[in-house]
């Protein structure tokens, strides 16, 4: 194997693995799950990414062909990851809700992380109608 590759292999294992690190540390470290929940949805998710990689360049270098398990993984991870840490998040946002706490102002009338289907795109000049659930146009 050539020695820039050999580097290349080497340098995305050390990247993921301090990603992969940070990650951890951010997940026991950090004080409460809205801000832990960062640590393993960005570091971790990149450090895993470095480290699959660089198995990969490994295996076309050794092999001669992709390998197609690091791919289906890596795929299956950036899919699944934000798509988690949202209904996490959402999750803790609603227990919250639910105990009486106070949330910070999201600046609309619907709460945190909801749909509003009378809300205008930034485009659309004017205010967004406050409608309730049986309001019409009539």
């Amino acid at each position: 194997m050539a020695f820039l590759l050999e580097l290349l292999i080497a340098f995305l294992i050390v990247v993921g693995s301090l990603f992969l690190l940070v990650g951890s540390f951010g997940l026991i470290k950090l004080r409460d799950l809205m801000t832990r929940l960062h640590a393993p949805t960005k570091a971790t998710t990149l450090g895993i990414g470095g480290v699959l990689l660089a198995s990969m360049v490994h295996f076309i270098v050794v092999r001669g062909a992709v390998s197609v398990h690091e791919i289906l993984i890596m795929v299956f991870l950036f899919l699944t990851a934000p798509v988690t840490a949202h209904f996490v998040a959402k999750a803790h946002l609603h227990e919250h809700m639910r105990d009486g706490a106070e949330l910070p102002p999201t600046e609309r009338d619907c709460g945190w992380s909801t749909f509003d289907p009378g809300a205008r795109s930034p485009g659309e000049s004017g205010q967004a109608p406050n409608r309730g659930p049986g309001d019409t146009d009539d």
